[in-house]
């Protein structure tokens, strides 16, 4: 496999939805597929497709095209799914939920093993299994439990403080839903979710597309 440092974020970003659409080919027993007809498939360019996957390394073969298999494999490498995360989620409310209840992430890998939040209401229920604890406990909680990856769910106004102590006790990597952006310790990888920009986005493309 190629060093993966110098890839662009946006070739990163196109490799899960390879890998989905991998997956359905497998579910209908496909084996292989020419990169133009996984281009009729999913909306991008066939050569787009190539110079994304040649990024690490050859996965085609010329008259023969990609098995589905072994490339479903390789993007599950590339992207780190060929391991375990252990997640928390801090903030118990409606997105917080949401998230525990989606049960995609615990059959590929992602295990939600804890939940905060400073609601007593909320502390000490059970959601989809998964006791709601204090927010005080949070900074003694990842002193005895290594945890990857901490998923902020809280308002605006607690999230950078929320970021501070995850990023304390450990943590590989930030998913932010707060609507703000947050900064990080070197070394912590943050991914933010602004579902406000996105409904935003598609607004933009109903009122242009026209224009497209």
């Amino acid at each position: 496999m190629k060093e993966t440092r110098k890839i662009s974020n946006a070739v990163i970003r196109r490799l899960p939805r390879y890998r989905r659409y991998l997956e359905e080919l497998m579910k209908n027993d496909v084996q292989r597929i020419s990169s133009g007809e996984f281009s009729e498939m999913i909306g991008y360019t066939a050569s787009q497709i190539r110079q994304d996957l040649n990024n690490f390394g050859g996965f085609g073969q010329q008259g023969y095209g990609y098995n589905i298999r072994s490339l479903y494999t390789e993007i599950s490498a590339i992207l780190g799914l060929d391991r375990e995360y252990k997640m928390i989620i801090i903030g118990s409310g409606n997105i917080g939920q949401a998230l525990v209840n989606y049960t995609n992430y615990f059959k590929s890998g992602f295990h939600v093993c804890g939940m905060f939040d400073v609601n007593p209401r909320l502390v000490g229920l059970r959601i989809n299994d998964i006791e709601v604890m204090d927010c005080e406990t949070l900074p003694a909680y990842l002193q005895e439990n290594k945890i990857d990856i901490a998923i902020i769910c809280t308002p605006k106004s607690a999230a950078q403080g929320v970021a501070d102590i995850v990023c304390a006790g450990g943590v590989q990597g930030i998913w932010n839903f707060a609507p703000t952006d947050i900064r990080v310790s070197s070394g912590v990888v943050l991914e933010n979710v602004h579902l406000s920009e996105s409904l935003h986005t598609l607004a933009y493309h109903i009122n242009h597309k026209d224009e497209e």
